[in-house]
């Protein structure tokens, strides 16, 4: 059994209890302090951490105490006792489970990982280095360098120390010093980033799921063209070939500017009338039928004896995607759809986020969408064609052929008409 005690010239309240030593293969009297000072009014927390200690030793003792059960006891005793208000949770957190990985260690269990939040948070940027692209990374590490900064000293705390509190104010730091929407965009990182862990056994619960995203001021402005409007861009592309493909294939495939600038010949499939490519954003496949305008612009093209040549080799040179969506902005400018940017002050400081355009490359995704529903296609297949499904949805969806696609997206009209 587990007993409180006072011990002399000790300010604490000390638990005893027995833990299972594997050299032994006995049991063996120990105490332990639970940093609960001793007076009458704080007994019932230290009893909660010795009836904790208490228990997974037992567990240890038949072998059933897995890291993963030792955070969900460890867990759940920091809830109890922080609820008492006299803890907070940080500490109750840090004695619980230096005293349980103890149990672990001499019952020859395996140990909980140690990882402090600076080491797991550099260990996932390594990983993502191998998966994501180079500016989605670098685009990581500033957020990541950023939440470092914001927290401070606790970086190098436990992991498990890390609470939604933390995550709140890095969130508000954020809005406070960009915009919401940059906030917003932090906390989504966060969430993957400590969902990994919670993946990897080294957290319970994600904090960062626990804090909400921040609600927007404004609504999105973004829209997408008529049809008018993107014959106006066709034609304000004038003997620029490879941006009226791009603009093309954004509509007809519904796709995102960096994942039609890196297409290559390989993705494509003449015969049948079908191109397939991974998508960078979402790692999906997608096999999609190439439809007569694009038929059309790709048997014009110079054929290559290189299946890995790109399709549009100068947008595959941009370095960054925002070099690209720029130079479409200077198309709609062309076309008269939007105002040149100047390089006046407004007085607003750089802190100021840009506003927002209503019109972008990625606006074609939009009227992707917007066209086919207007055609009656169902919702749902529409999301599938440009991308925007939900697992369940794609469960649902899981039968379509290209066939299938194909009816539905010869319902867009062809824009190449004059």
């Amino acid at each position: 059994m587990a007993s409180i005690h006072k011990r002399k010239h000790r300010s604490f309240f000390y638990c005893a209890f027995s833990m299972f030593d594997a050299n032994t293969n006995r049991f063996k009297r120990v105490f332990r302090s639970t940093g609960i000072l001793a007076n009458n009014n704080r007994k019932d927390e230290a009893k909660e951490i010795c009836r904790t200690w208490y228990n997974a030793a037992k567990l240890a003792r038949k072998e059933k105490l897995s890291p993963d059960k030792a955070r969900e006891m460890i867990e759940q005793c920091v809830s109890d006792v922080a609820a008492g208000g006299r803890l907070s949770a940080d500490a109750a957190r840090e004695i619980v489970a230096l005293v349980v990985n103890d149990i672990l260690k001499t019952a020859k269990l395996e140990l909980i990982e140690q990882q402090t939040i600076r080491s797991w948070c550099e260990r996932w940027l390594e990983a993502k280095a191998i998966e994501a692209e180079a500016s989605t990374h670098v685009r990581y590490k500033r957020v990541i360098d950023r939440f470092f900064d914001c927290i401070g000293a606790k970086a190098k705390r436990d992991l498990s120390a890390l609470q939604a509190t933390d995550i709140m104010r890095f969130r508000d730091r954020e809005a406070k010093a960009l915009s919401r929407a940059t906030a917003n965009l932090s906390l989504k990182i966060l969430r993957v980033c400590f969902g990994d862990a919670v993946k990897q056994g080294l957290l319970a619960v994600n904090p960062a799921v626990r804090v909400p995203v921040l609600k927007s001021t404004k609504e999105s402005k973004r829209r997408a063209f008529t049809l008018r409007e993107i014959k106006r861009i066709l034609r304000a592309c004038g003997n620029d070939i490879e941006w009226r493909g791009l603009i093309l294939f954004g509509l007809y495939l519904g796709q995102r500017l960096g994942d039609l600038a890196r297409l290559t010949w390989r993705a494509v499939d003449l015969e049948s009338g079908e191109i397939a490519f991974t998508t960078r954003k979402t790692a999906k496949r997608a096999v999609l039928p190439l439809l007569q305008p694009l038929s059309d612009y790709l048997s014009a093209l110079p054929a290559s004896d290189d299946a890995n040549a790109f399709i549009f080799p100068n947008a595959a040179s941009a370095t960054r995607t925002g070099t690209l969506s720029n130079r479409f902005r200077d198309i709609l400018v062309e076309a008269g759809l939007v105002e040149p940017r100047t390089h006046e002050s407004t007085g607003k400081g750089r802190s100021r986020s840009r506003e927002a355009s209503e019109l972008s490359f990625h606006s074609l995704r939009h009227s992707t969408t917007s066209m086919l529903k207007a055609a009656g296609v169902s919702d749902f297949m529409a999301m599938q064609i440009v991308g925007h499904e939900s697992s369940a949805i794609s469960r649902a969806y899981s039968h379509l052929s290209t066939d299938d696609l194909r009816r539905a997206m010869a319902k867009l009209p062809d824009v190449t008409n004059a």
